[in-house]
């Protein structure tokens, strides 16, 4: 005889599947210009409020409100609207040329756009950059060429990386951009060592690091706040919390009961949680995190929280888990239709203007996509040349590759 029920394990189950609506009421959102913002030298105990309220700045009739609101310059404010618009018709190019069998494999940001280009206009030049790959809008603000990109997505002839990376795991240090990893959360360890090295030689230059809610449940993830807490890293820890892994709920990575920014207080770290489709919020928080960076205050860990809303890449089907019309019902909306209407409030946009730079920037992509496909791509069978497996793996080759080299006649 016991007391006792027999023990049970919880399994988390996201609020939504195919078939029903989801209930976005696990958000936990707060109204706009409701949370309060600390000075950057707070001490990271004293954010544990700020890691489970949600910094906004936008209200719902796109009005910028509450201590968070950025002083931007209208030229700053279309920039953002700009690089935002030029990140999303770039996406929707690359997934067609995805479908025409042109490229292997392509991931979108879409819905997600503000987070990486609001974050890099906040950042200064020669600060790096370790992203994820959802993150193409860091060298898009940071005006890396667009046929660049392209010829490293369809591995031809002219691809920076010749070929030896999987499509969209860009990598540009004269952009800051930090080679992607397929195996994730690696890049928040390495950050964390970037900014501690960039501190050992007296520099002024921080790092930003990019990590999705599904990573944050491998131990690079845990290993990196421990070393930004115990020396004080200048580095800024950003989780993309989009509510979906590659097809599991943020919940079984961690996500219930509690928040990915929460994480970064019990470890000793200052943390916010922010909207990530609030344009204005996205530069304040980034800006305080550098600041204070900067300033030798330490690091930072951010959640933004978002919604990935097309699918996990080219290779998944977001109807088998979730439902089609998610993105639609998300209560944090679209960024760029956000940022639209404020700008509107503003006097500075229109609906014409608005449509006149979707044309522009549709031309721009286009006329790239030709220029790099004019290099080969997938379709039309282009192969590297074998002698290309022997270049840049040693600095002297040794003489087995060489005679490797010679039996391919290469």
């Amino acid at each position: 005889m016991t007391d006792y029920a027999p023990l049970r394990l919880h399994v988390p189950e996201p609020t939504g599947r195919p078939g029903c609506k989801t209930d976005f009421s696990y958000l936990h959102l707060s109204p706009a210009g409701e949370v309060r913002k600390p000075d950057i030298d707070v001490e990271p105990a004293q954010t544990t409020d700020l890691a489970f309220s949600l910094v906004r700045v936008l209200d719902e009739d796109g009005h910028a409100v509450g201590p968070w609101a950025p002083d931007l310059s209208h030229e700053q404010l279309l920039r953002g609207m700009r690089l935002m618009l030029k990140t999303r018709i770039f996406d929707a190019r690359m997934l067609t040329a995805q479908r025409q069998k042109k490229m292997s494999f392509y991931m979108q940001c879409l819905g997600e756009e503000a987070i990486a280009t609001a974050h890099t206009m906040a950042l200064r030049d020669g600060d790096m950059t370790f992203p994820t790959y959802r993150q193409q809008g860091i060298l898009i603000t940071r005006d890396y060429p667009l046929k660049d990109m392209i010829c490293q997505l369809l591995s031809n002839e002219q691809d920076p990386l010749k070929g030896r990376q999987l499509p969209i795991m860009y990598s540009s240090r004269e952009k800051g951009f930090f080679s992607i990893s397929g195996n994730l959360a690696t890049q928040f360890i390495q950050a964390v060592g970037w900014g501690m090295a960039s501190a050992i030689k007296g520099d002024t230059k921080i790092s930003s690091a990019w990590i999705g809610d599904g990573a944050t449940a491998e131990s690079d993830f845990h290993t990196a706040l421990t070393f930004a807490h115990v020396y004080r890293a200048p580095v800024i820890l950003n989780v993309v919390n989009n509510q979906w892994a590659i097809s599991t709920f943020q919940a079984i990575a961690g996500g219930e009961g509690t928040t990915f920014a929460n994480r970064g207080v019990g470890c000793g770290i200052a943390s916010l949680r922010v909207d990530g489709n609030d344009f204005l919020a996205v530069y304040a928080a980034s800006q305080w995190a550098a600041e204070r960076a900067r300033r030798g205050h330490g690091p930072s860990l951010i959640e933004w929280v978002t919604y990935r809303a097309g699918p996990h890449s080219t290779s998944d089907d977001p109807s088998k888990y979730r439902p089609a019309d998610d993105w639609t019902n998300f209560p944090l909306g679209d960024p760029i239709a956000r940022l639209k209407q404020h700008l509107i409030g503003l006097g500075i946009w229109s609906d014409d203007q608005h449509e006149a730079l979707k044309k522009e920037l549709e031309a721009e992509v286009i006329a790239a996509q030709k220029e790099a496909e004019r290099h080969g791509s997938l379709v039309d069978g282009h192969v590297f040349s074998a002698a290309n497996l022997f270049d840049d793996v040693y600095k002297d080759l040794p003489e087995h590759l060489r005679r490797q080299r010679q039996e391919l006649g290469v």
